[in-house]
């Protein structure tokens, strides 16, 4: 028996593994932070014997509610993802898999892989839509990179989406993948009238380091990204200083930032009530654009979500308070669930890839029934 980590976005710390019925792990944190919640890792096995696993430790885990109702995930080929039912008493979460295969790979969620992260980037390019433009590097030295998809004209809106600032929110890159290949499509009527209207600048995983090297919710050196927006620096967030520069060098007209969240198992969004320039035409364009989501699709919701902000009392390190306060725009963050949605709700694979993609593509019908609508950027 053999369990194993070291590979893209791999997570796990072995505390014993001497017999397939008591199998002990823990999970370690992201690097230079308290953070810990992401797993991915492999189980080399014996076949049709029942490996019995125990994640301990949990209770001093980032999101200790994420773990009520949640199911692992696991996987044969890499490619569908199961989930397995699972125990949680407060401290361990206890799973067991008879194995059909000598191997088998667990994880929190789908990942999604840096390679892949770069053939999305680079198979986006090859259409005469989408231009790839390059940002800067990370700490760890990988590629930020944008995607500019549309002509770029002086009378359209700018439309920015933002991915995975928390890296393992893998769903959000899933989600991105869903919004590009739709807006890619050149026989999607509705993609084809969202580009006679708008270009969308879209980056796909704002958090590449973390990403890689298996972390929940940091960079490599242990910033959450998603807290640096009023003042991002080269030495601690260069991922956020790149994307603000791009924005206030091209300016935003609207902002979506995509997520997940551990503990609610529910769609949702979160305004920016509280930023001091709310007022009653952002407030109409989110109504505008949370009812054409509400008709679209039963995979989104409105009654479950984060307390609203009382009015001035936004914190403004978070992305999209601090996007829709200074370009005075539409801002929204877009959560998705890390076990299932309970509206619609699925036993076997519980929210998904399909559904994060699906999701995405959705996600435009939102954005065109309100683009018409969103003042110009002054920029």
């Amino acid at each position: 028996m053999h369990i194993s980590s070291q590979f893209d976005s791999g997570n796990i710390e072995v505390v014993s593994a001497q017999s397939p019925d008591d199998i002990r792990l823990t999970i370690p944190n992201d690097n230079q932070s308290e953070f810990a919640q992401w797993f991915h890792f492999r189980l080399v096995g014996e076949t049709f014997v029942t490996h019995t696993m125990t994640i301990g430790n949990l209770a001093k885990s980032a999101y200790p509610e994420g773990w009520k109702g949640y199911n692992v995930l696991a996987s044969y080929d890499r490619q569908t993802w199961f989930r397995i039912p699972s125990e949680f008493d407060g401290d361990n979460l206890t799973f067991s898999l008879t194995l059909e295969q000598p191997s088998v790979y667990f994880a929190y969620f789908i990942p999604y892989s840096y390679e892949r992260h770069l053939d999305l980037v680079h198979d986006a390019q090859m259409s005469l839509l989408c231009e790839h433009r390059f940002l800067g590097l990370t700490l760890d030295g990988r590629d930020m990179s944008m995607l500019v998809i549309g002509e770029e004209t002086p009378e359209k809106k700018k439309v920015w989406i933002t991915a995975r600032q928390h890296p393992g929110e893998t769903m959000a890159e899933w989600c991105a993948e869903g919004i590009i290949y739709r807006l890619l499509d050149e026989q999607d009527g509705l993609a084809r009238q969202l580009l006679d209207n708008a270009v969308f600048y879209i980056v796909p995983n704002m958090n590449p380091d973390g990403s890689a090297r298996g972390h929940l919710r940091t960079n490599a050196v242990g910033t959450n990204l998603n807290r640096e927006w009023a003042t991002p620096s080269k030495e601690k967030s260069p991922e956020v200083l790149y994307v603000l520069n791009a924005m206030s060098e091209i300016g935003v007209d609207m902002y979506l930032d995509l997520h997940g969240d551990e503990a609610l198992p529910y769609n949702f969004v979160a305004g920016s009530e509280g930023n001091p320039s709310y007022n009653d035409t952002i407030k109409m364009l989110e109504n505008t654009f949370k009812d054409a989501l509400l008709n679209a699709t039963p995979e989104f919701q409105d009654e479950f979500g984060y307390d609203k902000d009382e009015p001035g009392k936004a914190n403004l390190t978070v992305a999209s308070n601090a996007v829709g306060e200074k370009f005075k725009c539409m801002a929204y963050t877009v959560e998705m669930p890390f076990k299932d949605n309970a509206d619609v709700p699925d036993d076997i694979y519980g929210w998904s890839v399909q559904r994060s993609r699906q999701l995405g593509e959705d996600l435009l019908i939102g954005v065109n029934a309100v683009v018409k609508k969103l003042k110009a950027s002054e920029q």
